[in-house]
């Protein structure tokens, strides 16, 4: 199953000379990069880890490219995405992730029903990959 999160999620993985162009665009509005790298990529934890500190001042997109190589060679099998901050007063969040690394194996999810007082349904969902495994060890 192939997790769709984020802008350009539904299109095929993007190659590192489109990753540079999507970064030059976001530098050209002044906007902040962060690269982030999780294991768990449940919809809810928007929450990932930060590889590096964000990139507040960096002008040159080459630098960005660089950090998420760097990032992949470090968590060759989770998933990284791109994120980058609008600190505009009145904005002050991300406007703009993708994903720019994937495990070559990508286990999906399960809907878990579960019936509440009343017999009322409720539906939620786990990722099978959480479920094999604990954090850290996952792919």
């Amino acid at each position: 199953m192939r997790l769709t999160q984020g802008t350009f999620s539904f299109l095929p993985d993007l190659t590192d000379e489109q990753i540079l162009k999507q970064v030059e665009y976001c530098l050209a509005k002044g906007q902040a990069i962060g690269v982030e790298y999780t294991d768990d990529p449940h919809p809810r934890n928007t929450y990932w880890e930060m590889f590096g500190m964000p990139m507040f001042d960096l002008q040159d997109a080459a630098g960005v490219l660089l950090e998420i190589k760097n990032c992949r060679k470090t968590f060759p099998n989770h998933y990284i995405r791109v994120a980058a901050f609008d600190s505009t007063h009145g904005t002050e969040s991300v406007v703009l992730s993708f994903i720019v690394n994937r495990p070559q194996d990508e286990p999906g999810f399960r809907l878990v029903r579960s019936e509440g007082p009343g017999r009322k349904l409720h539906y939620t969902i786990e990722s099978y990959a959480v479920q094999a495994k604990p954090e850290g060890a996952r792919y």
